[in-house]
C-alpha cells in the first residue's frame, strides 16, 4: 500500500497550509514535525485513545498514531460515564492523548496521559526524523464506536485500506484535489468529521479549516476567504436555509463554493429547495456508516444520478451494492418503488467489531455487509434511502412504507417546523403510522386531520399518519440525527 499521507513526504520545510482550528494552524511541515515527535511515545502500544475535542491537537494525535501504525480510538468528550467506561474497558488503550488544557474525566484516570504540546514543538530546534515505514494495508487504523442504539456501543475496526479506498473514491466522485480548502464544524469522534473532514484533505494535500463551533457567520467568512468545500449535517444546513432570506452575504458565499455536501442523515426536501433557490447551488448527499465508511455519493461530473433532492447518488468506485428482500433474495428492479435492505461489499468495509466475533458474524451475509438501511433504486441506478430497517420501515395494511418520504411531505406543510415518523403496533393494520411534529407556531398547531389529508394528497392515502403527537423539539444526537427510540420512550 502507498503512503496514507503522501503530502507529508516532502519534509519539514513544506509551507503549504494543512489544518486550521480557529486562529491556530499548522503547515504540512509543522504537522509532520509535530506528529513525528509524538510517534516515539506510542511505540509498542496495541492502541491509543484520543480525546477528540475539536482542536488542533486531535488532528496531530490521529496523524501521529497513523504514522506509527498504532490504531487510534477517538473518544467523544461529551460521552457519559457509563458509556465511556464501556468504551475504555472494551478497547483497553495503552494511553490517552489529549490537549494540554483538557480536563479528563475520572474514568480515564488510570490511563497514562500524553499531552500534545503543539506550540512547544514550534520552538524546538531538533529536526524530526524520516517518516516510519508504511504499515500493512489490512492493519487497523481506527476503532470507532457505534452509537449503541441497540445495546452497548461496538468498536468497528477500520483498516488502513478502508480509509484510503473511501477517500480515493470520494476524490473520484467529487473531483477532490490538493487545491480544495474544506470548511466544517463536525465532531471529530465520528467518521464524518474525522475521516472525511480531516484525513480527507490531508490525503489529497489540500487543507481543512475547522470552525470549532458551527455558525452561519463562520461558514460565510471561510467560503468568502478561499474555502471551496463545505461539509455539514442536516441540522447545519437547516440553520443555513433559515438564515438565507435575511443574509445576502451567506447566500453569496454558498453560491461561490465548489461543493456543498450533506451527510449523516437525510436532508429534508424543503431545505434542499430553499438553499438551491437562494444560491443556485444544489447540496449533494452521500451515504455511509461507521462500518462501511462511504459507499454512495452524487457525482459532480454530471454522470448518473446528478444532484437531486432525496438521492444519495450511485455506489462509489470499488463498492458493490445490492438491495435484498427480507429472505435475502436480491432485488433486481430499478423502479424507484421496490424497497429492500442495502447490502454492500468492497475495500471500504471494516474488518469486524472489536472483541465481538458474534456480532461480526451476524452483520454479514457471506461477504455482504447487512447495513440495516432500507432503500429503493431509481432507473438510473441511484439510491434513495427510506430509513432504517429497525425504526423507519413501517408495514401497514400490507404495504412497506418508508418513514422518510412521509417526513418530507409533512415538512412541506407550512404549520410544521420539524417532523419524524415512526410505526407502532395496530391490531388492524399491523402497524400504524405515527407523526411526531414540532409546530411552526406552538400557539396554533396543525390538527391531525389536516396533516393526514396533506400527506394523503401528496403521496397516497395509505401513507397518511393515523396518529399525530406534538412536541417542543425532536431528540437528536451529536450529528443531528433524530433518536427515534427516544420518542417512544
Amino acid at each position: 500500500m502507498s503512503a496514507l499521507f503522501p503530502a507529508l513526504v516532502p519534509g519539514p520545510d513544506d509551507p503549504r497550509p494543512a489544518v486550521r482550528f480557529g486562529d491556530r494552524a499548522l503547515t504540512y511541515g509543522e504537522l509532520r514535525a509535530a506528529a513525528l515527535r509524538l510517534t516515539p511515545r506510542l511505540a509498542g502500544a496495541d492502541r491509543v485513545a484520543v480525546w477528540a475535542a475539536p482542536e488542533l491537537e486531535t488532528a496531530v494525535a490521529v496523524v501521529a498514531a497513523l504514522l506509527a501504525g498504532v490504531p487510534a480510538v477517538p473518544l467523544n468528550p461529551k460521552t457519559g460515564e457509563r458509556e465511556l467506561t464501556h468504551i475504555v474497558t472494551d478497547s483497553a488503550p495503552a494511553l490517552v492523548l489529549a490537549p494540554p488544557s483538557a480536563e479528563l474525566p475520572p474514568v480515564l484516570a488510570g490511563l497514562p496521559r500524553v499531552d500534545i504540546p503543539v506550540e512547544a514543538d514550534r520552538n524546538t530546534t531538533t529536526p524530526p526524523g524520516p517518516l516510519p515505514p508504511e504499515p500493512d494495508a489490512e492493519s487497523p487504523a481506527l476503532i470507532v464506536y457505534t452509537s449503541g442504539t441497540t445495546g452497548p456501543p461496538k468498536g468497528a475496526v477500520l483498516p488502513r485500506r478502508a480509509v484510503a479506498a473511501t477517500l480515493d473514491a470520494l476524490a473520484d466522485a467529487w473531483a477532490w484535489t490538493a487545491e480544495d480548502v474544506l470548511v466544517h464544524a463536525l465532531p471529530l469522534f465520528h467518521v464524518h468529521g474525522l475521516v472525511l473532514g480531516v484525513l480527507g484533505p490531508l490525503r489529497r494535500g489540500g487543507s481543512v479549516r475547522h470552525l470549532g463551533r458551527f455558525t452561519t457567520e463562520g461558514v460565510a467568512r471561510e467560503l468568502t476567504s478561499g474555502a471551496t468545500m463545505l461539509f455539514g449535517v442536516p441540522t447545519m444546513y437547516h440553520r443555513i436555509a433559515e438564515s438565507l432570506d435575511t443574509d445576502t452575504g451567506l447566500a453569496k458565499a454558498l453560491a461561490g463554493a465548489r461543493l456543498l455536501v450533506s451527510g449523516s442523515a437525510a436532508l429534508p426536501l424543503h431545505d434542499h429547495e430553499r438553499i438551491a433557490a437562494a444560491t443556485g447551488r444544489q447540496v449533494i448527499e452521500r451515504y455511509g456508516m461507521t462500518e462501511t465508511l462511504m459507499q454512495c455519493s452524487v457525482r459532480v461530473d454530471g454522470g448518473a444520478a446528478s444532484a437531486r433532492a432525496g438521492s444519495v447518488g450511485v455506489p462509489l468506485h470499488g463498492v458493490d451494492l445490492r438491495l435484498v428482500e427480507e429472505d435475502g433474495t436480491p432485488i433486481t428492479a430499478y423502479d424507484g418503488e421496490t424497497v429492500g435492505e442495502i447490502q454492500v461489499r468492497g475495500p471500504n468495509l471494516f474488518t469486524g467489531y472489536l472483541n465481538r466475533p458474534d456480532a461480526t458474524a451476524a452483520a454479514f451475509d457471506g461477504d455482504w455487509f447487512r447495513t440495516g438501511d432500507m432503500a429503493v433504486r431509481d432507473p438510473d441506478g441511484s439510491v434513495r434511502l427510506v430509513g432504517r430497517k429497525a425504526t423507519d420501515l413501517i408495514k401497514s395494511g400490507g404495504y412497506k412504507i418508508g418513514a422518510g418520504e412521509i417526513e418530507n411531505a409533512l415538512l412541506e406543510h407550512p404549520a410544521v417546523k420539524e417532523a419524524a415518523v415512526t410505526g407502532e403496533p395496530d391490531p388492524d393494520l399491523g402497524e400504524r403510522i405515527v407523526a411526531w411534529v414540532v409546530p411552526a407556531d406552538p400557539g396554533a398547531p396543525p390538527s391531525a386531520r389536516e396533516l393526514a389529508d396533506h400527506v394523503a394528497a401528496q403521496l397516497a392515502p395509505h401513507k397518511r399518519p393515523r396518529t399525530v403527537r406534538l412536541l417542543d423539539a425532536l431528540p437528536r444526537n451529536d450529528l443531528g440525527k433524530v433518536m427515534k427510540r427516544a420518542l417512544h420512550a
